[in-house]
């Protein structure tokens, strides 16, 4: 077995190179059976093997760098780069990250989760490397689906601009996380047909290699008759028009070839691309049938590929089953996502309403502008996308939303503590980010019926950017409580007696009574941890905040006094966020027995979502003691 031999990416170079597929094997074997385990991305990482591979035998790093965008591909490269004693530790509390992390490896360049930003980082690398008289390549790995954000052309263009020897690696397989859509696709599945040119390109390449002795003149001689059939045969090219050279199509699995190309490609001394086609979830049958389903899989049998999980109804379920269900009665909805179909739970809606459903690839700034255009055409938007990457359309959401006061519904899937991900995917700043957005209404539903009451309203009764925001978990145990009409400003107060067996009479009687004011997706902590404290003689009623804002101060003041302390429960960053400003609120008032558990300014590794809260001092026991403490 090579793989545990292998300490460093010097070791795979000494393999031999006909021993390389059986080491192409044990990568895909290796990780299958820890993803298998633990969860992770599964097809992308077993359609980058022979990549990775002829990446690491033909460049040096970290005296050169690859740099992997997103980096959900990078399993491999921790594996050939002395991480194997530690890889079935992968996205486990302490453990190794699922993506590139700085803190792990020299051979990690950046710590990386989001989409297109490696040709942009390798090129402010490679530049400040040439100022500092660094030798190195630098090479960006990127994707078909990374290469439909705006910001991965921003960075083309710039790179062919400098003209710097910048080495961009396109793994093309046709997908990001569903299947691609859109122009870039189509452009690329138009570049693919181009092989014939590329074997005949190949074959004189073979026999030039063959000439003992060969002078720069010839050399020239050649390159200009290979960039003439290229002509003929390729009529355009958008990366030779931004200046780069191209070189492409190659077969992704073919790792001898993609080595030799490799090899001549380091010795240019200009930027070009390197379009490699790969198979996503290549050598593992369930996952090549069906690569949507475990590109980010939990825990499944890697025997028969069933994925284990609970039945219970998720958040995302429930929006699924309430988008289609409005859409059913109001034609003018309209849903958006950023190449997250699957992953928001809108498939349903995109097969009951094809022409109403619009995926528009890795582009959440495009996604929020676009919303906004059709509001102003009448439609009414649901735009949904991750906590973690509405981040990016900040400016789009003040400009191009709130400032021309035009109607959206934003829905913000994984919100709060996200496990398994870590630093990049944590959905907790998003509070602290849209708060200040004039006239912006943010919902923070508790559970399946009121996150469609939420849902209704945002659609029907609002006429401002409205978001909505739910946690990756299940849904709790309805109460009746949940069930009450949306009334702006007001949340939901849940008394002890509707979520214990503790009676009104055996409630009233409590001398110290405290409140717990929390966000809808930390709901099934906060009632755990009042529970745990009824049992011990305690008295706590829950506060759900269903509006984050507005927020009818008035009716908070009046509630608030009828408790002898107020806990808030926040899953968001506690600068910036809810709890800050209603404390702060209620000091104004008087009222000063107050304490905040929310997450602190820092980012927040991967783990499991108990590992996660535990380390912010959000889980039950940490609730539990806030309440305990006088």
């Amino acid at each position: 077995m090579y793989l545990e031999k292998i300490s460093s990416p010097e070791d795979v170079k000494k393999i031999p190179q006909k021993e390389i597929p059986k080491l192409a094997a044990e990568l895909r074997e290796e990780i299958i059976s820890v993803v298998g385990h633990n969860g992770g991305h599964l097809a992308s990482n077993l359609g980058a093997v022979e990549l990775t591979l002829a990446l690491h035998r033909v460049f040096q790093t970290p005296q050169d760098a690859i740099v992997f965008d997103v980096s959900h591909q990078c399993y491999a490269h921790k594996l050939l780069t002395g991480r194997y004693s530690d890889f079935d530790s992968i996205r486990t509390c302490e453990g190794l990250s699922g993506f590139t992390n700085v803190e792990e490896s020299e051979h990690d360049f950046f710590t990386s989760g989001h989409a297109s930003t490696s040709i942009s980082s390798s090129l402010g690398l490679l530049t400040a490397w040439e100022q500092t008289g660094h030798e190195g390549k630098v090479v960006a790995v990127i994707g078909d689906g990374a290469l439909t954000g705006g910001l991965a052309f921003e960075g083309l263009e710039h790179a062919g601009q400098l003209s710097k020897n910048l080495i961009v690696v396109l793994n093309d397989n046709q997908m990001s996380i569903d299947h691609n859509t859109g122009s870039v696709s189509r452009y690329l599945s138009r570049l693919t047909v181009s092989a014939r040119y590329q074997s005949f390109r190949y074959k004189i390449d073979r026999a030039v290699d063959r000439i003992p002795y060969i002078n720069k003149a010839l050399e020239k001689i050649i390159f200009r008759f290979k960039r003439s059939i290229k002509g003929l045969m390729l009529t355009n090219n958008l990366f030779v028009d931004l200046g780069f050279e191209y070189v492409g199509p190659l077969n992704g699995h073919n790792e001898n070839n993609l080595e030799q190309v490799l090899r001549r490609v380091k010795k240019l001394h200009r930027p070009v691309v390197v379009h490699v086609v790969t198979k996503k979830g290549k050598g593992y049958e369930p996952a090549e049938s069906n690569p949507e389903n475990f590109h980010g899989v939990g825990p499944f049998d890697t025997e028969t590929g069933e994925c284990s999980g609970s039945s219970r109804l998720t958040f995302t379920d429930s929006f699924s089953n309430s988008i289609v269900s409005l859409g059913r009665k109001n034609e003018k909805i309209v849903a958006i996502t950023a190449a997250m179909a699957k992953g928001t739970g809108l498939s349903k809606f995109e097969r009951k309403f094809p022409k109403r459903f619009f995926d528009v690839g890795i582009a959440e700034e495009h996604a929020v502008t676009f919303a906004g255009g059709l509001a102003k055409g009448g439609m009414i938007p649901v735009c949904c996308i991750y906590s973690t990457f509405i981040q990016r359309s900040v400016d789009q959401i003040l400009h191009d939303i709130s400032l021309q006061k035009l109607h959206g519904v934003f829905v913000l899937d994984r919100a709060g503590a996200v496990p398994g991900d870590g630093a990049t995917h944590q959905g907790i700043f998003d509070i602290a980010l849209f708060r200040p957005v004039p006239d912006a209404v943010i919902l923070s539903p508790v559970s399946d019926v009121d996150l469609h009451l939420c849902l209704r309203w945002a659609v029907n009764q609002a006429t401002t950017a409205v978001f909505i925001r739910y946690p990756k978990l299940a849904c709790p145990e309805e109460l009746d409580v949940f069930r009450q009409p949306v009334n702006i400003g007001k949340g939901i107060l849940v008394s002890a007696t509707d979520f214990s067996k503790i009676s009104e009479t055996d409630y009233s009687s409590g001398n110290v009574r405290k409140l717990i004011v929390t966000t809808g997706g930390m709901y099934s902590e906060v009632k755990d941890a009042a529970l745990k404290y009824i049992e011990k003689g305690g008295f706590a009623d829950i506060f759900v905040m269903r509006f984050i804002k507005p927020l009818d101060e008035n009716y908070f003041k009046e509630l608030a006094f009828r408790y002898n302390e107020v806990i808030f429960v926040e899953d968001g960053v506690k600068t910036g966020g809810i709890s800050e400003y209603l404390e702060t609120f209620l000091l104004k008032n008087d009222f000063r027995n107050t304490k905040i558990l929310a997450f602190s300014e820092k980012f927040y590794s991967h783990g499991t979502r108990n590992d996660v809260l535990k380390e912010a001092g959000l889980d039950v026991d940490s609730i539990f003691n806030a309440l305990s403490e006088n």
